[in-house]
């Protein structure tokens, strides 16, 4: 596969131009304590659960949880916009305050594009290329890009999170364009997944689908070929599968996520919240959790979902 870089502006700065080096790897350190996370990953026992080391915990962990049933699978968390977006925003809804985020893990993001037998996929990847721990792709909603799931600032800094949890964790973070939301854009990211998957063979594969990039997430799941990779699912303010039974992820039990406000426009809570419970009730015991943050609008799990405690869980839950 070929990967070249592509141009980008950092917040604030100059044009970049990077090198493009068709047909090789740009060469990257890291750090001697993550190669030493790595060689302890890759030795042990696929089957033991490794999980994420802290990051900013405090100050992403939910707010209070209003109530919960199933043994905790379905929780709902108290959600206030004052609090939530102007009080941990510096330009609400455009610029988290600095305590949020941690831009030193630029050094270890490039933009690039790499070619696949599905075409040419733009994308931005975070972390270890090869040989990674995990694997997240964030795949955004309509009108969004690549940009959505790398910008540090929007969302409360949630985005940053997940950057940061993997760098310092050895994982690789993947944000990329397709072409839609239908059978290319599928064969698009189920391409870049098989194409990372490659080069770091022992490593989960988690995909968070935001908004309607949730066709995305259910088409993956009915791909015999995709399914097989996927260790997780998460439907951030997302839509539902009522075909999902007859899915090879299903088949597999790859856990699933959802996180909903209850006063999404686009996907009503009670349809999705209908979904989840007949997962519950079709298959006791599948691996499945829902997050509903009471007052949350559409944009709200993307901004306050909680990645380190869903992937923590997903990663001791995975087939």
């Amino acid at each position: 596969m070929i990967f070249s870089t592509v141009a980008e502006r950092p917040e604030g700065g100059r044009k970049n131009a990077f090198v493009t080096r068709v047909g090789r790897k740009p060469q990257t350190s890291y750090p001697l304590a993550t190669l030493l996370f790595l060689s302890v990953f890759l030795l042990a026992n696929p089957a033991d659960a490794f999980q994420l080391a802290p990051y900013k915990d405090q100050l992403f962990a939910y707010p209070a949880i209003l109530s919960q049933s199933d043994g905790g699978a379905y929780r709902v968390v108290d959600y206030r916009e004052m609090r939530d977006i102007n009080g941990r925003d510096q330009i609400p809804e455009r610029r988290a305050h600095g305590r949020y985020i941690s831009t030193g893990i630029r050094s270890m993001q490039q933009d690039l594009v790499a070619e696949t037998g599905a075409g040419k996929i733009p994308h931005v990847a975070v972390g270890r290329r090869e040989g990674a721990s995990m694997i997240v792709v964030y795949l955004h909603g309509q009108g969004g890009s690549r940009k959505q799931g790398a910008d540090d600032f929007t969302f409360g800094g949630n985005f940053n999170r997940i950057k940061n949890l993997m760098g310092r964790n050895g994982g690789l973070y993947l944000s990329p364009d397709f072409s839609d939301f239908e059978t290319k854009g599928a064969a698009e990211i189920a391409a870049l997944i098989s194409l990372y998957a490659s080069r770091s063979p022992h490593a989960p594969v988690f995909v968070a689908c935001g908004s309607m990039g949730g066709a995305l997430c259910w088409r993956l799941a009915h791909d015999p070929a995709a399914a097989r990779q996927l260790s997780g699912l998460l439907l951030l303010g997302s839509l539902w599968d009522s075909r999902f039974f007859e899915s090879t992820a299903f088949k597999r039990r790859v856990p699933l996520f959802f996180s909903h406000g209850s006063r999404d426009t686009v996907f009503a809570v009670e349809k999705q919240e209908a979904f989840f419970r007949s997962i519950r009730e079709k298959a006791p015991g599948y691996p499945a959790r829902f997050v509903r943050f009471e007052t949350g609008t559409h944009g709200t799990p993307i901004r306050m979902t909680d990645w380190r405690e869903t992937l923590n869980w997903m990663l001791s839950a995975r087939p």
